[in-house]
């Protein structure tokens, strides 16, 4: 049964298009109750509006904390017009009932993300506002209630429609409650954090809001949604895409993963993933090169994989990607000629991402979840200066870059994990591996067997990545891991993994130490000539 709007209360603080609806709510001859600004607003436009006051008789109070907490105001939301005996206390009482409730609230999140002090922040903390909310959604039977601007319009249709039916009620009101529930999250996650202090809050809560539903999950048979962080607008969650068919719920994995890898470097990076592991991960002077570098790593595990890059996308780098078959490329921006370049791709997902800095990460377990700082490449010992040389020659300085580079990109890859390195360029990864031996094993494996050659020639860059598809078969892949460096991302238990690296002919190698067999370890880089770092730090990834 639609409900018409005869009695409606309008309490914003944005109030973008609040005119036009108070407009359409006027002309269908609804009293329109306001408070503040709200009412200011819609007076200066020249409606009629009723003050809150003028209905409870009681003047706002300290500062505007006090509008609308009163019985005239929550006994016309609330009452069940179900029930005589509500009817005849709102006759009783002399309150009028109120047949629609539009309400946004004070932005707590922006003010707290603003850098606000903490009494800045607590002003920010709705009260009047989530109650209304809650009331009008409580009483969905009787009242509508409105929470999103986007919504105004439905609000606008409505009036001329006899109001809104009893299902579209129910509708609003489990948006209004999922509205105040995300605002409660984050005040009390806010408050359980700041207020007392702690460097991890006794209250871990938050809200998501249903985005796109997706085809299917990681298999066909599970359901799958995309949902974004209230308050959020950074991030892959929040993604623009600008060409090529849906993301997948596998896609949305991997490109987070690359994401990730590409911005763990300062200069220009380019991040190939599949399935949450990097294949390729490259650093160059300019965008095209280190996507020509970090393709070559390994172009068959490229193929129908995901690329991240840390730059804008020039129409080189668009011309080294499109003869690839690619699932995802997702970067800051794009050249426009790059973007109608790959564009012509219609199955290649374009993403446009601006990162969003993660300080903590949740993992959800059976009864539970697992909350941890995010892994970030910040401890001392990501800092080689920090590093302590343990076996062999101090490196070279080029030598240096290419361990730096390593320690970088190897915490992108699952443990256990180990990565060859030259030239600012991954030549072979292992990873995910039970034992590290394996991973030295796979590492020096895929170096020497998946990759090809690439000029360091800024000017050739792209002649491997074109042809990419058969150029590890064309004459052969060279052993890539004779000369390369070593990052390894956990200590080596035993010398045994460290000794087919060297047997390979890697010539430095970055771990952090802290085995109890050390001295085994360092004592074979010693005897191969080998130098080794230990950094003090560890970078697992499960």
């Amino acid at each position: 049964m639609k409900i018409p709007f005869k009695r409606a209360i309008l309490s914003v603080y944005h109030k973008d298009g609040i005119v036009e609806l108070a407009k359409a709510l006027a002309e269908s001859g609804c009293e329109i109750i306001s408070t503040g600004s709200t009412a200011a607003t819609i007076s200066d436009a020249g409606l009629p509006v009723t003050p809150v006051s003028s209905v409870t008789n009681f003047p706002e109070c300290f500062d505007g904390r006090v509008k609308t907490l009163h019985p005239m105001i929550h006994g016309g939301i609330l009452a069940n017009r179900d029930l005589q005996t509500h009817q005849d206390q709102l006759v009783e009482l002399g309150i009028q009932p109120v047949d629609l409730v539009v309400v946004n609230l004070y932005p707590f999140q922006e003010t707290v993300a603003s850098g606000a002090s903490i009494a800045e922040c607590v002003e920010q903390i709705d009260i009047g506002g989530p109650t209304m909310i809650r009331a009008a959604a409580k009483n969905h039977a009787s009242v509508a209630v409105i929470v999103d601007p986007s919504r105004y319009q439905d609000a606008i249709d409505a009036t001329r429609e006899g109001g809104f039916d009893a299902a579209a009620r129910r509708r609003l009101a489990a948006e209004a409650f999922a509205h105040t529930a995300q605002y409660d999250a984050a005040v009390a996650q806010w408050t359980s954090q700041t207020l007392i202090g702690a460097d991890v809050p006794e209250y871990q809560g938050g809200a998501w809001l249903k985005k796109a539903d997706l085809r299917y999950g990681e298999n066909p048979h599970q359901r799958a949604s995309l949902y974004t962080r209230a308050g959020a607008s950074a991030g892959l969650a929040n993604a623009t895409q600008l060409g090529g068919k849906e993301m997948s719920y596998n896609n949305y994995q991997d490109v987070d993963a690359a994401i990730r890898a590409a911005y763990d470097h300062d200069e220009p990076a380019v991040a190939v993933v599949k399935h949450a592991n990097p294949c390729g991960v490259a650093v160059a002077p300019t965008i095209e090169l280190a996507h020509d570098r970090a393709h070559a790593c390994d172009p068959q595990s490229a193929y129908g994989g995901v690329i991240a890059a840390n730059r804008e996308v020039t129409v080189a780098m668009a011309q080294q990607v499109k003869p690839i078959f690619t699932e995802v490329i997702a970067a800051p921006s794009y050249d426009p000629a790059a973007l109608e370049l790959l564009q012509t791709k219609k199955n290649l997902r374009i993403l446009a991402v601006e990162p969003e800095t993660v300080k903590t990460e949740v993992k959800e377990i059976s009864g539970g979840i697992l909350v941890q700082d995010r892994d970030t490449l910040d401890a001392a010992g990501d800092d080689p200066h920090n590093w302590t040389l343990v076996a062999g020659k101090p490196a070279d300085p080029a030598t240096m870059r290419d361990l730096e580079f390593a320690w970088r990109a190897i915490r992108s890859v699952r443990s256990n994990a180990v990565l060859l390195a030259h030239d600012g360029a991954t030549v072979g990864i292992g990873m995910g591996q039970v034992n590290r031996v394996d991973s030295c094993r796979l590492s020096v494996e895929r170096a020497n067997t998946l990759g090809v050659n690439v000029t360091s020639d800024v000017e050739t860059a792209g002649g491997a990545a074109a042809n990419s598809d058969d150029a590890g078969e064309a004459g052969g892949a060279p052993e890539r891991a004779r000369g390369s460096v070593a990052a390894s991302d956990a200590f080596f238990p035993f010398a045994d993994g460290f000794q087919v690296l060297a047997d390979a002919g890697v010539r430095a190698v970055v771990q952090p130490g802290g085995s109890i067999r050390d001295d085994e370890v360092i004592e074979a880089a010693k005897a191969a000539g080998v130098t080794m770092y230990f950094t003090g730090a560890r970078h697992f990834a499960h």
